[in-house]
């Protein structure tokens, strides 16, 4: 592991770079001290990743989470991908065009690219994955591909299913027909749960590739140890050339906020994800620590479960978001990180409705409504929330809590149920809970993202994504019209709409949209928090290298 070095070193590292821009040498960067680092002194070294939770699976299309997209967006690579602002960038297609009518697209493939396992990628490659995922009866189809049918209208042979097919028209072309005009379509091809993996590995594990992550990305899997690390190491045959620059990459799982930042003053970590507000006070007067933030570009909300009682009720559901304090719960857990949150979208995305009216804190009024829908001397409930920090709750356990005191104020007494990131994954998806602590940061910037996984009714068969189970016909309505509309201007005002309708609904209780903070030590460089947290390590070095 790297271990940070201080004082004679970088002096004489500052020393040696300088001697080595002027003699001429390889190409070269600046660096922090104000020297330059050669593209051949940047390279190797391991890069440990703290962070609080462990991933799911290792299957990108098997899963929702951020922490298993953390690992395989560095495996896997999309057809396009999102940069740091937030526009669709080539990747694996290098060009594309669509008919006339919007139906037939044709991609262009980049050619001399390899699988981890030494197969070439092509468009029959693209293909064998395309049919994986939506035809329930492939072989290799063994999941739930829960993403698939958010974006696709369901699965091969479903009567709403967008794709008419999809086929190679040459070694590096291909086309994906439509069966009607869709705004995103785009947009998720760059989504890292669809990352292109080896057909050979897929043939080989028949189908079981949640341990055996077969890409064409910067980085190959090595081992993955549950819950504790999973290690990664330089793909060599990388089609950008030089890179990548580390030759490890361990992702660290240390649940307590409080010991991953110790770790990371001791030298035991790198990068750390994911802290308590108020400790980023500490790295910021720690010599040798720096403070990163991610772009915001989340929600972090409380769901009901509206299939239980009494959460059937608007009124309940109204009374309680009077009843939770959300201002006074950003200030104390998020450290000036986080605003109060009204929509289901963020307001750093297009269609954010600003007009929304927010649920004021009003004990009374709360109790009034809660009279109302006849529960005049309350009742007891359970509030599920992860133990695991998430961007978005960055201390879920302390912030239930709170929410638990609001609302014994007004006569609901919530027993906290807390489980590690998985099994509560699990547990939401299966309704188990009556209101659970959940959020959801954006994988590509369009409304439809936030919207239609986790509040359409298309999505509440378990295990559910949608997990306030909420039903709402109109609202569901409204948001497949916007997905299915071209004109941006029109499918603002139906997402406006549809937030007014969600507002009233309130099938959730919004609470913040945060700007994650993260921390890293100063010898590592090049490392980008992306908004949509699926950080890619191609670029990331050291500069104490031993």
């Amino acid at each position: 592991m790297n271990k940070k070095l201080v004082g004679l070193f970088h002096l004489i590292l500052v020393f040696v770079l300088l001697l080595s821009a002027c003699s001429g040498g390889n190409e070269s960067a600046p660096s922090e001290s104000g020297g330059t680092v050669s593209e051949e002194d940047k390279q190797g070294g391991t890069l440990v990743y703290g962070r609080g939770a462990d991933a799911v699976s290792l299957d990108p299309i098997n899963v929702t989470d951020g922490e298993s997209i953390r690992v395989t967006h560095n495996i896997f690579e999309t057809l396009l991908e999102y940069d740091e602002n937030l526009e669709l960038q080539p990747k694996l297609a290098t060009e594309y065009n669509s008919s006339e009518d919007g139906l037939t697209w044709t991609f262009q493939l980049r050619e001399g690219v390899k699988f981890h396992d030494g197969t070439d990628f092509n468009a029959d490659a693209v293909v064998f994955n395309f049919e994986r995922w939506m035809d329930p009866e492939n072989p290799y189809h063994k999941g739930d591909f829960p993403y698939y049918p958010f974006l696709y209208g369901g699965f091969k042979g479903d009567e709403n299913h967008l794709i008419e097919h999809v086929k190679a028209t040459g070694e590096h072309e291909l086309e994906i027909k439509l069966k009607r005009k869709t705004a995103p379509f785009l947009s998720y091809l760059a989504i890292s749960m669809f990352g292109i993996a080896s057909p050979a590995a897929i043939e080989q594990y028949e189908g079981e590739v949640n341990e055996q992550p077969v890409g064409t990305g910067p980085f190959v899997f090595e081992e993955w140890s549950r819950n504790n690390t999973i290690t990664l190491a330089k793909n060599p045959d990388y089609w950008m050339e030089g890179k990548p620059y580390l030759d490890k990459v361990i992702f660290q799982v240390i649940p307590e906020n409080s010991a991953r930042l110790n770790a990371l003053q001791t030298g035991e970590i790198d990068v750390l994800d994911g802290m308590n507000a108020t400790d980023t006070n500490v790295v910021e007067e720690t010599q040798g620590l720096e403070l990163l933030k991610r772009p915001s570009f989340n929600i972090g909300y409380m769901a009901f479960n509206t299939e239980k009682e009494p959460f059937d009720d608007p009124k309940v559901r109204q009374a309680i978001n009077m009843a939770i304090n959300k201002e006074e719960i950003v200030n104390a857990f998020y450290n000036g990180l986080a605003d109060t949150a009204t929509s289901p979208l963020p307001p750093s995305l297009w269609g954010y409705d600003d007009t929304l009216e927010p649920y004021e804190y009003n004990v009374e009024e709360a109790k009034k409504l809660l009279a109302e829908a006849g529960y005049e001397n309350g009742f007891e409930t359970e509030l599920y929330t992860m133990s695991n920090p998430r961007p978005y709750m960055p201390e879920p356990v302390k912030i239930a809590e709170a929410i638990q005191s609001d609302l014994a104020e007004v006569g609901i007494t919530a027993e906290i149920r807390s489980s590690e990131w998985a099994t509560y994954l699990d547990d939401t998806k299966q309704g188990k809970h009556s209101m659970a602590m959940y959020g959801w940061t954006g994988v590509m910037a369009d409304p439809d993202n936030f919207l239609y996984p986790n509040l359409s009714k298309t999505n509440t068969e378990k295990p559910a994504q949608n997990i306030a189970f909420y039903k709402s016909d109109e609202f569901t309505s409204l948001i497949t019209e916007a997905r299915e509309t071209i004109d941006q201007d029109k499918r603002i005002e139906l997402y406006k709409q549809a937030q007014q309708l969600f507002q009233k609904d309130a099938p959730w209780v919004m609470l913040a949209y945060t700007t994650p903070p993260l921390a890293q030590v100063d010898y590592v460089e090049g490392y980008e928090p992306h908004p949509m947290t699926n950080d890619l390590l191609t670029d990331v070095y050291l500069t104490n290298q031993q």
